[in-house]
């Protein structure tokens, strides 16, 4: 797509963002019915990784998650378009933070936060709800190829002061930020690059390759772990509880802090798993892939 034709396309968008939340929903159902009965968007993927994940659970039940999680995505979709032009006061007003002081200790004590989270209810609006509650937040993200769509979804999710970090550039930015007080917000459930695995563990009943980023750079800095559990109360309204996985990075065992954060987002999965990411093809190798 051409710079014009893009942003001719982005204003689109910001138009359709300015409709009223009923107007979208709306919009949501239908795009629910293409997703999962026309169009069948990876239903091969979603429906293989919950075989995998809850081998305990009969098709009927798998099939029930399914649609419920298609029909969040399809929420999550138009919700996402409502970045774009949602004030800070409405964000505030449907996405509350349950225990901020968890948080806000160590920012008492002048020390910085490294918040985990995963791919799990609307992290998008987690972005912003973080920046409009916290004075400096830093949200790491993974480059992608469309450097055009990437510099419109880092626009929507910087709208309230957010520091977009690519993930290569994070320890570097943390290290010009070492005299300030700051939450650093990474998305930890992402596959790493084959080339760059360098851990598994059992996460939703099968070998997954882990990102350590959190850990080194926890380490290294010696900010406290927070996970952000992000949860849906109904359409259109969110809310996040913080919980403290390490205080004190330096004095953990390695692998201890990916270990935390990675099954804190798996006992938040199987609570309501419908909230989770399932189309994303999470588990493209294996151990065994990795030793050729």
């Amino acid at each position: 797509m051409g710079k014009l034709s893009f942003r001719i396309a982005a204003f689109l968008l910001y138009l359709t963002s300015l409709l009223p939340f009923p107007i979208l929903y709306l919009f949501a159902d239908l795009i629910y019915l293409i997703l999962y009965y026309l169009v069948g968007y990876r239903k091969d993927v979603v429906l293989t990784n919950l075989r995998n994940a809850f081998p305990e659970k009969s098709d009927s039940e798998k099939t029930e998650i399914a649609k419920k999680f298609y029909h969040f995505l399809a929420d999550m979709i138009v919700e996402s378009v409502k970045m774009y032009s949602i004030s800070k006061e409405n964000i505030i007003k449907r996405f509350p933070l349950r225990n901020p002081e968890e948080v806000m200790q160590y920012f008492e004590q002048g020390r910085s936060v490294i918040l985990a989270t995963g791919h799990y209810a609307n992290w998008e609006w987690g972005n912003l709800i973080a920046s409009a509650r916290f004075d400096q937040v830093m949200t790491v993200y993974k480059p992608i190829n469309n450097k055009n769509f990437e510099g419109l979804i880092n626009h929507m999710r910087s709208r309230f002061g957010a520091t977009m970090v690519a993930m290569r550039n994070t320890l570097r930015k943390m290290i010009e930020l070492k005299n300030e007080t700051f939450l650093s917000v990474f998305v930890s459930d992402q596959t790493p690059v084959r080339g760059e695995t360098q851990f598994f563990t059992t996460f939703l009943n099968q070998p997954t390759a882990v990102f350590l980023g959190i850990e080194k750079i926890a380490k290294a800095t010696n900010y406290p772990v927070v996970y952000c559990h992000m949860d849906k109360v109904k359409r259109g309204y969110y809310e996040a509880t913080f919980k403290t996985l390490s205080v004190t990075p330096k004095d953990t065992a390695e692998y201890e802090i990916t270990t935390l954060h990675i099954q804190e987002l798996e006992r938040i999965i199987q609570q309501r798993p419908e909230l989770w990411l399932w189309s994303h093809k999470r588990w493209k190798f294996k151990p065994e892939d990795i030793q050729r």
